[in-house]
């Protein structure tokens, strides 16, 4: 029996693993109030996700593993911290059910085709990448808010309530939209060619 030995290559998707894995304990120091605990773990994340990402396409240290699971870790925690926020009355449930709402189609959507049709190599459009910048900043903007570091916390929740909340609405209905209308596209071309 061999013992497989970890090469440098595999680093982004350890990195990847550690920010999964960085979810449990910022749920728990968000339902609990911890709020700059809290925002030091999610910067730690922030900051792996942009180190793992760099080392892979720095070092080609590219890898199938990395490429589904680097997507699902950034949805994951942003998923449970839209969720805690929302519990705790932070962030209104319109906003809370066009985010996640959005992802659910997205989901569920690719799935069927996958059943039906083929799989899929998601390669996100300019607005998705949008979107999900959008919520990061905004979720790290309302973090730093009820962290009540004086003016900051000030004018980073001025910056959210009502701005931000706008802003994800449409960015991500529109996005929302362009995944359906584009894989819907490619749906019936795929059916009209199998029949």
């Amino acid at each position: 029996m061999t013992r497989s030995k970890i090469t440098a290559a595999q680093i982004p998707n350890i990195i990847t693993l550690v920010r999964i894995f960085l979810v449990l304990p910022t749920a728990v120091l968000l339902w609990r109030g911890m709020y700059p605990q809290a925002l030091v773990i999610m910067s730690i994340a922030g900051a792996s996700d942009a180190l793992d990402g760099w080392l892979a396409r720095r070092y080609n240290w590219l890898s199938s593993f990395g490429a589904a699971m680097d997507p699902v870790a950034d949805k994951l925690l942003v998923a449970v911290v839209f969720v805690i926020f929302t519990v705790q009355g932070h962030i209104p449930i319109w906003v809370a059910a066009i985010v996640l709402g959005r992802d659910g189609v997205i989901m569920a959507g690719a799935g069927v085709y996958r059943l039906l049709f083929e799989s899929i190599e998601f390669s996100p459009t300019f607005i998705s990448k949008a979107n999900t910048a959008t919520q990061i900043v905004m979720l790290l903007l309302l973090l730093l808010a009820l962290c009540e570091f004086s003016i900051f916390s000030e004018l980073a929740f001025a910056l959210v309530d009502p701005f931000c909340f706008y802003l994800l609405a449409v960015l991500g209905i529109a996005s929302g939209l362009d995944y359906v209308i584009t894989w819907g596209r490619r749906a019936l071309r795929n059916a009209k060619r199998a029949s």
